[in-house]
């Protein structure tokens, strides 16, 4: 599965309420690959709000047995 996943730097981003919060991996928004656009959007409101080193990253996740 590949999804996608906003940085800011080092930290993971949440979008919640119309506001971006910084978090882990584990509390971050995560977009399937046809919302781009609305990814693109959220990575320029965060450029307008100040955070830095913003960026997109595909998320692949892969399901094994334990």
């Amino acid at each position: 599965m590949e999804l996608l996943i906003l940085k800011s730097g080092p930290d993971y981003i949440r979008s919640k309420d119309g506001a971006y919060l910084r978090t882990g991996l584990d509390k971050a928004s995560v977009f399937p690959l046809d919302r781009m656009t609305l990814v693109r959007q959220h990575a320029e409101a965060l450029k307008d709000k100040g955070f830095e080193g913003v960026s997109i990253k595909k998320l692949v996740l892969t399901e094994e047995e334990i």
